[in-house]
């Protein structure tokens, strides 16, 4: 009786030991980034019985079965869908925002306005030089807020391919990362520390694969995983393979990316919102050079229909196409056409200013800033709604696979007393056996 004491006391030690080892790692890892609770898995020990034996079983004390993750497969993939949405729309916000800021601080609206305001000042007296130049000055004006829109625009495009082409360079890292946590979960035994930690490894760069473009993931039996994105037909992490993803730029700057040589489309994480904010920019920047085009088509029209201060016939006001090429052409403001087809030299007959003034009414080229601007500060604020919906779901996802997934201070405590005390309980345990023991051999 004294060895099974022994042999029962011996464990329960041990099996204490490992359980106070693990609860002090989950203590020290709370604040761990992609950290899992552990716990100890334990079993009764018992072997078969023996001669003279009560029953056909003799109790043998307690073993350790291995170490388990208090991890929940569905919270886990919440927390990755969840978070590739709220990541495209937050980079897709900030991208819309750059747009609007483009548009904006180039001050095209008032710019086109000053240039109305300088006709109409014109149109009280058309042979006044002063007049004249400042008409002239605020076209150079109108022209270059065209140009800096475009170039604004250009360079938030420029920004967006260059942050998708470092998300592109953080898939490939992390695709490659993730292979060799496939290969290392092969080698190593079920329920070890080693394991748990792998698998720590492996979720948290998931997690980060999920913020950066859609994945569907796959588990097989030894716990390593397949990885697809895009739903594209090649893995993008297979066993200890990793496919390249690479992208590309299209002619009007939207971006095309392809997963091993297969194209593929992204709807969530960081770059689909990258790719998103470049068609809008596409599309921006297309209707802010038809708005050019559209000016510089009424105005040249209309001089062409009148004559410049010296009688000769009108010349194009502007020249160009474009708002990132379109430029004042006429070089004083005697060359401005107030004057009808056929006036003399000199005349002050503003009819041809009228008439521009009315070809730019026409053209809506007023209208047509202003609806632009509108839309883009009307896609920020549709956005901004739209992220912080997601970014609250994907808080409460996140929330959901801390309660169960992450370390309760209080709850280790807890524990710590309570393996401490199977500790203690089992040191006496191995006392008692002792003193049992020396009893039985002191017996003559």
């Amino acid at each position: 009786m004294a060895s099974d004491l022994f042999t029962i006391g011996s464990s329960g030690v041990k099996a204490a030991r490992t359980a106070l080892e693990i609860t002090s790692q989950n203590i020290a890892n709370a604040a761990t980034d992609g950290y899992i609770r552990r716990s100890v898995r334990l079993s009764e020990m018992a072997g078969p019985g023996s001669w003279l034996r009560v029953s056909d079983l003799s109790l043998s004390g307690v073993r350790v079965d291995g170490i388990g993750r208090n991890a929940d497969l569905f919270r886990q993939v919440e927390v990755r869908r969840t978070g590739g949405d709220a990541a495209r729309a937050s980079t897709e916000l900030r991208g819309f925002e750059n747009i609007e800021a483009a548009l904006e601080q180039s001050a095209l609206f008032p710019a086109l306005t000053g240039f109305e305001a300088s006709l109409q000042r014109l149109s009280s007296d058309p042979v006044n030089p002063s007049l004249r130049a400042a008409v002239l000055e605020d076209a150079r004006t109108l022209s270059r807020t065209f140009n800096l829109a475009a170039s604004a625009l250009d360079t938030a495009g420029e920004g967006q391919r260059f942050e998708a082409s470092d998300g592109v360079n953080q898939i490939n890292l992390l695709a490659g990362e993730l292979g060799r946590v496939n290969l290392q979960l092969t080698r190593t035994t079920t329920g070890t520390s080693d394991q748990v930690t792998l698998l720590d490894q492996r979720d948290l760069l998931l997690e980060r694969l999920s913020g950066y473009g859609d994945i569907a993931v796959s588990y097989a039996p030894d716990q390593t995983v397949e990885v697809r994105m895009g739903g594209g037909p090649t893995p993008l992490v297979s066993g200890g393979n990793a496919a390249p993803l690479a992208m590309s730029a299209n002619a009007d700057g939207t971006l095309a990316f392809t997963l091993g040589g297969n194209p593929i489309t992204l709807s969530s994480g960081k770059l689909a919102g990258h790719a998103q904010t470049l068609t809008a920019l596409r599309d921006n920047r297309a209707t802010l050079d038809g708005i050019a085009d559209s000016l510089i088509a009424a105005a040249n029209t209309a001089q062409a229909s009148g004559v410049a201060l010296d009688g000769t016939p009108g010349q194009p006001l502007f020249t160009g196409s474009g708002a990132a090429g379109i430029a004042v052409a006429l070089a004083a403001g005697d060359a401005i056409a107030t004057a009808p087809a056929g006036a003399a030299a000199g005349s002050r007959d503003p009819a041809n200013l009228a008439a521009l003034r009315d070809a730019l009414q026409t053209a809506g080229i007023s209208g047509q800033v202003d609806g632009l601007l509108f839309t883009a500060s009307s896609a920020v604020a549709g956005r901004r709604v739209t992220s912080e919906a997601l970014d609250a779901i994907a808080s409460s996802a996140r929330i959901a696979l801390d309660e169960q997934a992450g370390v309760d201070l209080d709850q280790e405590a807890a524990n710590l007393v309570q393996f401490q005390q199977a500790f203690q309980a089992s040191g006496k345990a191995l006392q008692v056996a002792s003193d049992i023991f020396d009893t039985l051999l002191a017996l003559k």
